[in-house]
């Protein structure tokens, strides 16, 4: 009995499974490769499955088989990902009513809990390597900036799948080191990520071997929408803004298609506000947005955008300098009410270690740019009182020891106890709020 089939976007062909996909080179008819997973089940059952106090998978995004593009449960390669803890962060809300009169619920998806690589792509990887591997599939082919390479490398060596990398080489060190770990092959490419994507792309054409399209590859997509089903599963409230970093983007698009998924059984009443997050040495889908934003979104705005060639940007996991999924993502956005914006990425290192003070939550440098993201929010009106938001915790600093190294504010070199003193922790507080007063219009909170 079929479970599911892949639907071409732009013609409305049936493809098949995934069978059939790779077999047909994961391209339509129509020469694209933009298509929809559509399944036979009653998506209502999706209800049912996320009320369920018992069942398969409950600790992780498996709870939702019925309606991820996989046959049978015994390929299901998983490490309890995708059931991650929502956190409220009051300091956030604090700062939103005192310095802006704005009253809202803020929460922040923990990602950094996921177990695999402590990433928001493990979602993503443990769907691709059960898939891959209940269709045979021995080699793939990917390229990345650094988490989902490094996701992919864990889970499809747990497949069995020799997994090709292809990184940017301003790519981490330590993803570098990890993926290595697995035992997959990496090809570091001299320039920067569009040619890393390009170079994969020969490789796999010269191979005839399976490549991930990237972020509106329909597994990542199938994958990440159950950020929807939990969400509702483990929130009283749906989030009205959803705040993430912005690289390539699968993450709206993923949840777009999980709400459109369950439109029928009334869970939602609408689509959340997506504010996405760029750092501002890599920021050209910002810089898009906010022209067409300036010039009211003219004819032809989708197709507008930059290109940063060999961006620099000291958060690499986000150096996607041709932002080739914007057309997709800036019309998610627009339909949405929300925002592309920037983030001072050197102020980076004074958000993370605010949100570590009050939290002991240690964010990763791609996270840092979803908090900083809220900030910048509320000093361009973007949050409303009333408003619930979701900032998606990407990744934790463990990523990127660099980072954490960094974070450290309070060491004291002595030489004797004399040079010791006791202290009160509140006066690291004041510190840190200073150091974002200036450009956050920041007041009672630092009192």
């Amino acid at each position: 009995m079929k479970k599911y089939q892949l639907r071409c976007k732009n013609t409305g062909e049936i493809i098949g499974d995934f069978n059939n996909w790779f077999a047909m080179n994961q391209t339509c008819p129509d020469g694209s490769n933009l298509v929809t997973v559509e399944y036979f089940g009653d998506t209502k059952k999706i209800k049912e499955l996320i009320n369920k106090k018992e069942c398969d998978y409950k600790d992780s995004l498996w709870r939702y088989f019925d309606f991820l593009p996989l046959y049978e449960k015994k390929h299901i390669i998983s490490m309890g990902e995708g059931a991650i803890p929502v956190n409220r962060w009051h300091f956030l809300e604090d700062y939103a009513y005192e310095n802006f009169s704005i009253r809202c619920k803020v929460f922040v998806y923990r990602n950094d809990e996921n177990a695999g690589t402590g990433t928001f792509k493990d979602a993503a990887a443990t769907v691709a390597a059960s898939v891959l591997k209940e269709a045979g599939v021995k080699e793939y082919v990917i390229a990345s900036t650094g988490n989902i390479a490094t996701a992919y490398a864990r889970y499809l060596s747990l497949a069995g799948i020799s997994l090709s990398i292809f990184i940017p080489e301003n790519a981490q060190r330590t993803h570098q080191a990890e993926m290595g770990t697995y035992g997959q092959r990496i090809f570091k490419v001299r320039g920067d990520y569009a040619k890393a994507k390009r170079v994969a792309a020969e490789y796999a054409k010269k191979y005839n071997i399976l490549i991930s399209i990237g972020n509106i590859d329909p597994i990542r997509v199938e994958a990440k929408k159950t950020m929807v089903f939990e969400w509702l599963r483990i929130m009283d409230e749906f989030p009205t803004v959803y705040i993430q970093a912005l690289s390539g983007g699968t993450g709206p698009i993923a949840i777009e298609k999980g709400v459109e998924e369950i439109k029928d059984t009334g869970l939602i009443k609408q689509m959340p506000r997506f504010i996405l997050v760029q750092p501002h040495r890599c920021n050209p889908m910002a810089m898009a947005w906010e022209k067409a934003k300036k010039n009211e979104f003219p004819e032809g705005w989708l197709s507008d955008y930059p290109i940063l060639k060999n961006p620099y940007t000291k958060i690499p996991t986000l150096s996607t300098g041709n932002p080739t999924t914007y057309p997709i993502i800036a019309d998610i956005v627009k339909r949405s009410n929300g925002e592309i914006l920037s983030f001072d990425e050197d102020m980076a290192l004074d958000i993370a270690r605010l949100a570590t003070y009050y939290t002991t939550v240690k964010v990763g440098p791609a996270a840092t740019v979803a908090i900083g993201g809220f900030f910048e929010a509320l000093m361009k009106n973007s949050i409303n009182n009333g408003d619930i938001v979701l900032i998606n915790i990407g990744e934790g600093a463990k990523r990127s020891p660099e980072y954490m190294e960094a974070m450290n504010y309070s060491t004291v070199e002595i030489n004797s106890v004399n040079e010791c003193h006791r202290f009160d922790r509140t006066i690291y507080r004041h510190q840190l709020w200073n150091a974002l007063k200036e450009k956050y219009l920041i007041d009672k909170v630092n009192a």
